[in-house]
């Protein structure tokens, strides 16, 4: 791993602290999946409902830049 390309604060931190952060973010955004996941599971969300709601939403005109 290329230590330039860290920002500056965590540019000094050991690969062993690096490590366990990532682990840790992982580990929440996978806890927040699954609980959205069964959020939508729980709503009877049909197939017809939730692809209607995709078409809406990839129909918003994506940010510049």
């Amino acid at each position: 791993m290329a230590r330039e390309a860290l920002p500056q604060g965590i540019g000094n931190w050991s690969l062993t602290s690096l490590q366990q952060r990532l682990v840790k973010t992982g580990g929440r955004l996978i806890k927040h999946a699954r609980y959205y996941w069964l959020l939508l599971a729980e709503s009877h969300l049909t197939r017809r409902l939730f692809a209607g709601m995709l078409r809406k939403i990839a129909a918003l005109p994506s940010p510049a830049g």
